[in-house]
């Protein structure tokens, strides 16, 4: 009976915020996932790159990818930052540990 009392009617509510609610975003399941995420938000890639940033992270060392970011975050002040990370990874010699 206490929950039915708590529960307030709010009317309608938008489907689209139910369908918001219920997902569930799960967090990246390997860490060069989460890197790939991090680059394509500083770097604002487009949707049709984005699978070529997850297979750069996924292939690449870790200190290469980010080396590469802070060099493209730092060299490039105007135009699409993203063209010039690109340009940057392809270049980049593999570091070998």
């Amino acid at each position: 009976m206490e929950d039915e009392e708590q529960q307030v009617d709010k009317g309608f509510e938008d489907i689209g915020n139910i369908f918001k609610a219920k997902q569930n975003k799960k967090p990246p399941a390997y860490p060069w996932q989460d890197l790939a995420l991090r680059i394509i938000k500083e770097l604002g890639i487009p949707g049709f790159k984005r699978s070529s940033v997850f297979k750069i992270c996924k292939e690449k060392d870790k200190m290469v990818v980010e080396r590469a970011l802070n060099d493209t975050k730092e060299l490039c002040k105007t135009g699409e930052k993203w063209k010039y990370f690109f340009k940057i990874i392809d270049v980049k010699p593999e570091i070998k540990t």
